[in-house]
């Protein structure tokens, strides 16, 4: 199995560093997950850039994944994925109140919350492969 490639926009350093400082490890602590669990899915090729102004996660067979903090919701941060996709409405399904969510598009984490990391890592799984596992009801989780 090749290692995993990770193709990183300068822009996203960037961006990272403009996050206050109570907030950028916890949105590091996503990337790394991110990063974690495409290595352990074989995932050849990730790449890091921005999209609407935030560090985004894209691969060949996946959904696009992005992390972000709102100046407007000071005490939360998230992860936003494809609204349009079946990936929110079904970690709900399965993963029921372990998560809070935004509609179709985000879960969201308060800043001194303990995040459920294995959940968490099958929803990013589900994200990084979507395309290849969208046909099946539970999106292969």
């Amino acid at each position: 199995m090749r290692k995993l490639e990770v193709i990183t926009d300068p822009k996203v350093e960037e961006v990272f560093a403009n996050y206050p400082d109570f907030v950028r490890e916890k949105l590091q602590r996503l990337r790394e997950l991110v990063i974690e669990t495409a290595e352990e899915e074989g995932i050849q090729k990730l790449e890091e850039t921005i999209k609407w102004g935030e560090p985004s996660f894209v691969t060949k067979n996946g959904s696009t994944l992005r992390i972000d903090w709102k100046e407007k919701t000071p005490h939360q941060y998230a992860m936003y994925f494809q609204c349009t996709s079946r990936l929110v409405d079904t970690f709900r399904l399965i993963f029921d109140q372990k998560f809070q969510y935004e509609g179709k598009r985000a879960i969201i984490f308060q800043l001194k919350q303990n995040i459920p990391v294995e959940e968490l890592k099958a929803c990013i799984k589900a994200s990084l492969i979507y395309h290849k596992v969208k046909h099946l009801m539970t999106l292969g989780i």
